[in-house]
This record gives structure tokens, sequence and C-alpha cells, in this order.
């Protein structure tokens, strides 16, 4: 108790000098940022746990590219599941003035097995709980498809060949995600209309999913019935897998949440790291001088430790305190954007910032303490006994492994963990060899006349005197100033260069749903409004089966794109002419050549390690489609022009089941085009990528706020890094200073001292750091974002010439009592 009370008392001392304020913000901050994220990360994963019955419209979800066979329904009868199926796809609805693009969902009788859908009379009018589907003939639409449609309850509507009644306004669905359909306007029918609406056609893309809800021992027998039945294009959805597509939007989000509190624990482990030395450092004489006093050594070790346990435990729950604050304002927007409201946090989020603070702790203190329990009782009398360098290695490995540890843990990817730990200690290990070679170059030439008077060489020979610690203060500070660096000037440069990757005339529209005998309608159309001939290209559903004569099987990829196109069915086209866009960088282009061959596009290629002479298989409505690859195409995706993964030589395709689809810009007032264009062709579908690119951009804007207010954390840290850097060596300046005074340097040769050591390590720092961000900003783009990107070398120059000056006058300011202060009062103080 005695040691407790003593230490808590050392601690109070402390804060009031101002000794532990630097160290405990880090902690905060760390603390923080991996608290905010966990728990928001907490609070989604319970929402939809909670929910999941509801999300899925029952206790097990199947979905499929295709109608589910009679077994399945046949094997849910038998096992007394209550079961019902619905279908999703895009199509226009119109009336006579007016078409939109919709997201139709047919459902039938019985739906939804559990949760339920909420109906109004109108825009503006209280909603009730529909205890029914809608009857043969009448749809329920969206508030916002009945404004853009002009039309109200009780109005009609054209659904492909038939005409509806709106039966009401839809306001709620239990199982609506949030994916690229359900972010359109929606339109319910009753699935008995289906057929004779003629809107799904051969090659058309639609989802069938089958809803069972029932006894748990019942639906855990379907669900392992089930998986060993499924076939491509098929997936079973349980509670675990609730709500995918919200998930997948999450998990993309959470791995940049992941992104920002990696660098936020990074800079704020370097900034606690040096802290702790400078603490380490200032406090061995008190040390000393208790170790004359009669402390034993267990005693002077249970002191310090105990001081930094308790300040440990106070600074991280602080900070897990705020990230739950953070976290609140944080939930609001996510609970919009699932339309659900989130649960209350669990305490698990808390108690890691807790686990957080003291793996902080341990691995970056720790060492430090207790080195200062090894203090020898001589440093007293003889004061170059300073410390027990030859075991600092010791230290900062320990500090590596806390921090390789909590790079682990954080990122929960062993790819991530490995990416960013070989990228930060490459960075560490090239500044600190440039760093070291330039301190080398300056000592050589520390005595030619082009360093300018005596004032500049004490500076430079007071760096170079130094040299480990002038080396881990340029680190520092370069580390500091490349994360600024990249959270500001690249990240932008890297949004404004994917803002400016599409064209200001691309097109806006695409038509899809073409039938072949529909192509004359259509180009007459078109000529008739004055837009040229469309360019239209035939698409074909098919699924890769094989790769030079190995199945490809999903489960074989670990890559989950690899995974995803591995399940899915790819849109294929044939021609003989290259289309607009692309580029053949490899191979031949097929041309007008019979001879069965494929062309496929670059990035797939690189995916699936594809080459020239490879020989891919497909299934194509039933039939095997085998052919080798005879060229490689570079397309751009941004252009908005209908692209394709593989395009087939002339012949091989012509014969199977096709629709057509175009792109084009729309002409100014657009409403009227489409609305004719749909009555004249029906089963079109006309999508407004305008439209539908503000709606994914409203819901990723909302994610990227949540993503760049965590990055707030790091630049707070960066800014830390910063300031402990510049205060590293400030004990020593202090009394080197105070020597030359006393020895008789002006004061002129003492400000040119300090501008020396100050202008070496903004200079060579923010020259690293330029070069640290420029390289980094170009893998984010090469490797995470799979787009081209240069750095502005000019804003970075600009920046890093700002931020070079700032260095140099905080440091300048941070120093200038020094001047001030008499020489006598300096030696005393750290004598």
């Amino acid at each position: 108790m005695n040691t407790l009370h003593l230490a808590l008392r050392m601690m109070m001392r402390d804060l009031r000098a101002g000794e532990l304020h630097l160290l405990g913000l880090a902690i905060m901050v760390a603390v923080a940022c991996l608290t905010s994220v966990g728990f928001l990360a907490d609070r989604v994963a319970r929402g939809l746990d909670r929910e999941a019955n509801q999300l899925m419209g029952g206790d097990l979800l199947l979905r499929a590219d295709h109608p589910w066979d009679e077994s399945y329904l046949r094997e849910a009868e038998r096992l007394g599941l209550q079961q019902t199926g619905t279908v999703l796809f895009t199509s226009m609805v119109s009336t006579e003035s007016a078409a939109q693009l919709a997201g139709v969902k047919v459902v039938g009788a019985g739906y939804p097995l559990r949760g339920h859908i909420r109906i109004a009379a109108g825009a503006n009018q209280a909603d009730v709980i529909a205890n029914r589907i809608p009857g043969r003939g009448e749809v329920w639409l969206d508030e916002r498809l009945l404004a853009a449609l002009g039309v109200a309850v009780g109005d009609r509507v054209g659904l492909g060949r038939l005409e509806f009644k709106v039966g009401g306004m839809l306001t709620f669905e239990s199982d609506r995600g949030a994916n690229f359909f359900s972010l359109l306007p929606r339109a319910i029918f009753n699935a008995e209309d289906l057929a004779g609406s003629g809107l799904l056609i051969q090659g058309s893309r639609a989802a069938w999913r089958l809803h069972l809800a029932g006894e748990p021992d019942a639906v855990a027998a379907f669900e392992r019935w089930a998986k060993n039945r499924l076939a491509r294009g098929e997936t079973l959805e349980s509670i675990e897998d609730a709500r995918p597509e919200v998930r997948n939007a999450l998990d993309q989000a959470q791995r940049f949440l992941s992104l920002a509190a990696l660098l936020t624990v990074i800079l704020a482990a370097v900034a606690i790291g040096m802290s702790a030395r400078r603490y380490m450092r200032r406090h061995l004489d008190a040390c000393a001088v208790m170790r004359c006093l009669g402390a034993r050594q267990a005693q002077l070790l249970g002191l310090v430790i105990g001081e930094f346990m308790l300040f440990g435990l106070v600074a991280a729950s602080l900070g897990s305190i705020l990230g739950w604050g953070v976290q609140q304002g944080l939930a609001l927007i996510l609970a919009g954007l699932m339309e659900t409201v989130l649960p209350s946090p669990s305490p698990a989020p808390f108690m890691h910032g807790i686990a957080v603070g003291v793996v902080l702790l341990i691995g970056f203190v720790m060492p430090q303490l207790l080195r200062l329990g090894r203090v020898s009782t001589l440093r007293v009398l003889r004061r170059e006994i300073v410390l027990v360098e030859r075991r600092s290695a010791l230290a900062w490995l320990a500090g590596a492994a806390a921090l390789l540890a909590l790079v682990f843990w954080i990122s929960g990817e062993l790819r991530l963990g490995l990416q960013v730990s070989a990228g930060f200690a490459c960075a560490l290990i090239l500044f600190a060899v440039a760093a070291w070679s330039v301190l080398r170059l300056l000592n050589r030439a520390r005595g030619g006349a082009m360093l300018g008077g005596s004032g500049w060489r004490y500076g430079i020979a007071s760096l170079v005197r130094r040299a480990g610690a002038s080396v881990v203060q340029i680190v520092a500070l370069a580390v500091g100033m490349t994360a600024l660096l990249l959270l500001t000037i690249v990240r932008g440069d890297l949004l404004d260069d994917w803002r400016a990757m599409t064209p200001p005339d691309a097109p806006n529209r695409f038509i899809i749903n073409i039938q072949p005998d529909q192509r004359e309608a259509l180009s007459a159309y078109f000529g008739q409004q004055g837009l040229g001939e469309p360019d239209i290209r035939p698409m074909i559903r098919g699924r890769l089966e094989a790769i030079n004569g190995s199945d490809v099987r999903p489960e074989d990829y670990e890559n989950a794109r690899k995974r995803r196109l591995a399940e899915r069915e790819f849109n294929l086209s044939y021609g003989s002419r290259v289309p607009e866009g692309n580029v053949v960088v490899s191979g031949r282009w097929h041309g007008a050549e019979t001879d069965p061959q494929f062309s496929v596009e670059q990035g797939l290629a690189e995916t699936f390690a594809l080459k020239l002479g490879d020989r891919v298989r497909f299934n194509v409505a039933g039939r095997s489609v085998e052919a080798p690859i005879t060229s490689i195409r570079e397309l751009e995706w941004d252009s908005m022009r209908v692209n394709f993964f593989f395009i087939a030589s002339p012949g091989m395709l012509e014969g199977d089941p096709a629709s057509l689809i175009t792109s084009f810009r729309a002409p100014p007032g657009d409403q009227r085009f489409t609305a004719e264009l749909v009555r004249l062709l029906p089963n079109l579908s006309v999508i407004d990528i305008d439209a539908v690119i503000a709606q994914v951009r409203s819901m990723t804007d909302k994610l990227v706020l949540i993503v760049e207010f965590v990055f707030v954390f790091a630049l707070v840290a960066g800014f830390l890094v910063l300031f402990a850097a510049l205060q590293a060596t400030h004990d020593e300046r202090d009394y080197e200073l105070a020597m030359l005074r006393t020895l008789g340097a002006s004061n002129r040769q003492v400000r040119q001292a300090l501008l020396a050591e100050f202008a070496v390590l903004s200079v060579v720092a923010c020259g690293l750091a330029a070069i640290g961000a420029g390289a980094g900003g170009w893998g984010i783009a090469r490797y995470a974002f799979k787009m081209p990107y240069l750095p502005d070398v000019w804003q970075i120059a600009l920046a890093t010439f700002f931020g070079g000056a700032a260095v140099l006058a905080a440091g300048w300011f941070g120093t200038r009592t020094l001047l001030k202060r008499p020489p006598m009062a300096s030696l005393r103080r750290l004598a």
C-alpha cells in the first residue's frame, strides 16, 4: 500500500510538471481510435445478428440465378417447413409521360415468413403493417417511384406488357438490403402476374430466392440436405450469413477503418516510445539519488512501474470513453444507412481499448522503466555513467514485438498485417540509412566554408556527436510528415484522379434486355431522335467451367475476388471489330476469323493468371464452349461504354440465346425520350447511370465520412510524433548551448547552431517524407485502388516546403527560451 501511495504521488507530481502529457495524449488517441472502430463494428454485427431472420424474410434463404428445382420445394414440404419465393430484377415502370428504372420484387403467397411489410394510402399518411401481398393486377410502389412517375395510389402504371393499378405506397420491407438493386426505387407485385408481364426472358439477369421458416431442427436438417446439392450459381444463407450485401459494404469500410486504426497506433507507438525515452533520461538522476538513500532496485522498479500502470489505466480509460462518444455520432450515420436501430454496444471494445493501452505501455514504456531500475548509484558523482546503452536494442525490440502483435490483431488478416508491417519496417530502415548517410556526409564537410560561420559548424557537430539520437529524431519526423502528406495531399490527389477517370461526354444510360428482332426498331428510334447509330452488342450468359482442362471450383480460391468471379455467370460477347475504348496489348485480335478463339480483359487475365494459348471452357445454355485465348485487351471500365471480360470470334456463340445491350449519352430532357422508348419496346430496361451513381455515392459518402473522421485520429497522432521528435533532444541541446555560452560563444553563434540543427533535421526529414508519400501514394493507387496515379510533384514539394518551415519554426520557438536563460541556471538544473 505504501508503494502504491508513493506511485500515485509520483504520478501526480509528474503530471503537474508536464512530464506525462505527451505520453498520455498518445495513449488516448490510439485507444480512442481503436475503441470507436470497435464499438461501431460490434454494434453493427450485433444489430445484424439480432434482426437476421427478418433481414432474410425467413429462417433460411436460398439464392440462385435461375428458378429453383422442384426437389427443394418437395424436401422443404417433407420437413414441414413454410416456404415462399421471390424474384428480384430491374425493369422500367412507365406512364404516358414518364418512365423510371425500378428494382422489382415479385412475391409469392405467404411472403414474408419473418418480418413484415408496411404500406400507406399515400404520401404523408400513416402506414400500417400489410398482412397480405399485392393482389393480381396490383402493384405497390415506394414514395420515390410515385414521385418520379407523378402518380398516386389508385392510378395505373405499365410494367412490361401489363398495366397495373397502384394499390399502395410501400414504406418498409424488413428484408430490403443496401446493394445496387435496393438503391433503386422499389415496385412489388404478385408472382402470378410475372409470366404475363413478359419481363423475364432468356438471358435476363434476375435472382430467384426461396425463403424457408420452421422449427430449428427442421431448418438445420434442410440446410444439411441442401448444402450437398447446391450447384453453380446457387447459394444458401443462414442467420450467420444474413444481409451479405450490407456485410460486404461494411466489411469494405471496416478494412479502411482498420488501416486508419493501424496508422494511428503505429504513429502513437512512435510518439510513446520517444516520450518514454525522454522520461527515462530525465529521471535517471532522481532514481540514482533514491538508490543512494537506500531504495532497493525492486522498490524502485515497483514505484516507477506502479506509477505508469496507474497512469496507463487512466489514459486508456479516458481514450475508451472518448472512443465511445465518437462512435455514438458515427452510429447515427450507419443506422440511417442500414435502416435499422443499432443495439447498445457491449463492453468488449472498452476492455479491448484498455488492453491496447496496457500493451503499448508494456512494449514501449516498460523497457525504459526497467533501465531506470538498473541505474548505478555512482551516477550521482559521475554523470558519464548515463545509460545501459548496450541494452537499448532490447528495449526497441520489445516495442517492435508489441507493435507487431497489435498490427496483426487490429488488421484481422495475415496478409494485410504482413503488408503493413513490411511497409513500415522498410520505411524505417530506408529512412534510418538515409539519415545516417547524410550525417556522415555533413561530418566530413563541416570544416568547409560552405557551412558558413562557426555557429553552423557547432550545430552540425552537435548532430553528429549524438548521431544515434539524431537519426531517431530524423526518422520520427520523416514518419510523421509522411503520414500527414498521405492523409492530406496524396489522398486528395487519389480522389481527384478517381473522379476524373469518367470523361465528361461518357454515356450515361444503358439499355439492356434488347431482343435481336428489336435491333432495327431501336436503331430507327435513335435515328429519329438524332442520336446516330447505337453501338449494340450481343450479350450471352456463360459460366466459366475449366481452364486448361482443370475444373474451376470457387472453393479452390482463397482470394475473395477470384471466388466471386468463379461463382458468377459472365456476360460473353462476340464480334469482329475491336470495341471502342479497348486496346489489344498482347496477342492478335481475331477479326473476322471464324476459328474458335477468345479475347480476354487484362485485369481478369492477371487475376486468374491467364496467358496467350490457355484454353478456357464455358457452359452456355447447357452446352460447353471451349477455345484458346489469342489476345489480351486493356479497356477503360470507367468509360461507361459496354465492356466485356471475354469476346469470342464470330460464329462461336451466334446460335446461343442472347440479348443485346448498348449505352448512349442521353439528350437533354431525357424523361420524354425514355418514356417514349419504353412505350415502343416495353421489355427494355433503361438504366440511368447518373441516378444510380448518385445513389451509390450517397451510400458510399456516408461510409467515407466515417472513414475520414477516424483518419482525424491518425492526423493527431502524426502531430504528436512531430512534437515528440522535436522534444527528444531538448535537454541535451539545453546543456550543450549552456556550455557553449559559458566557454564564450556569442548569442549569434548559438542562434546559428540552433538554426543549423533544425535546418538539417527539417530538410532531411521532409525530403524523406516527400519521397515516402509519393511512393506510398503510388503503392496505394496501384495495389489498393487498381488505378494509374502519378504524384503531383509540385504540390507535394510545396507541402513539404511549408512542412519543413513549420518544423524549423516549431523547433526554433520551442528552444528560444534557452537563449534567455542564464548558462549557470541550465548547468545547475541539468548537471
